[in-house]
């Protein structure tokens, strides 16, 4: 999709600094439409401001922010940051619960399987939808403490109590020895 076939952006999330989920060139792209507000996780915000992308709002785990009647909640996720091999988690990784209000939507951002799943529906209730992702799985010995395979997205759905979930992080960047298609039909697989 061409930047000026998008439509206005209120809100982007990003859960954490790396490079597949932190674009820099596309989010000064962003930035220049003037319209939208970035939600980054915490200490995320400097490297936003250092490309002069303004309206930058940084959450940790626990806060929120209230965005034109629309509550974003910072939710932990099982992961870690790093942009370079000196900067490894001097930044926060997490995933958002954004609050309608009839309406619940959970982004989990990337993440292993785990117990904030539960902690997650405990507090805020089942979503209508969760985003979870799939990708980036294999080796397991070596990927399960920070991505989760297609079989432990369908129990953090179940977990979750979600009535739809959406497969993301998968199928646009080979980032891990499962194939660039294996997550989906390993996904199509759990049914």
């Amino acid at each position: 999709m061409r930047m000026e076939d998008l439509p206005p952006i209120d809100a982007v999330l990003i859960s954490h600094n790396h490079f597949d989920h932190l674009d820099l060139p596309t989010l000064c792209q962003l930035a220049t439409r003037g319209r939208s507000t970035f939600v980054v996780a915490g200490r995320c915000a400097r490297l936003l401001r250092s490309q002069r992308i303004e309206s930058v709002h940084e959450l940790d785990w626990g806060e929120s922010l209230t965005i034109s009647g629309v509550t974003i909640h910072c939710v932990p996720a099982l992961h870690f940051s790093a942009r370079g091999i000196l900067d490894r988690n001097n930044t926060l990784w997490c995933g958002y619960v954004v609050e309608y209000p009839e309406s619940l939507v959970y982004f989990a951002g990337d993440t292993s399987f785990g117990s904030h799943f539960a902690q997650i529906r405990e507090k805020f209730g089942s979503p209508q939808l969760a985003l979870l992702p799939i990708g980036a799985y294999e080796p397991r010995w070596f990927m399960s403490p920070v991505h989760m395979a297609p079989e432990e997205a369908v129990r953090a759905h179940e977990i979750l109590g979600a009535k739809t979930s959406i497969a993301i992080h998968h199928g646009t960047f080979q980032l891990a020895d499962d194939g660039i298609d294996t997550p989906q039909r390993q996904l199509m697989a759990c049914r």
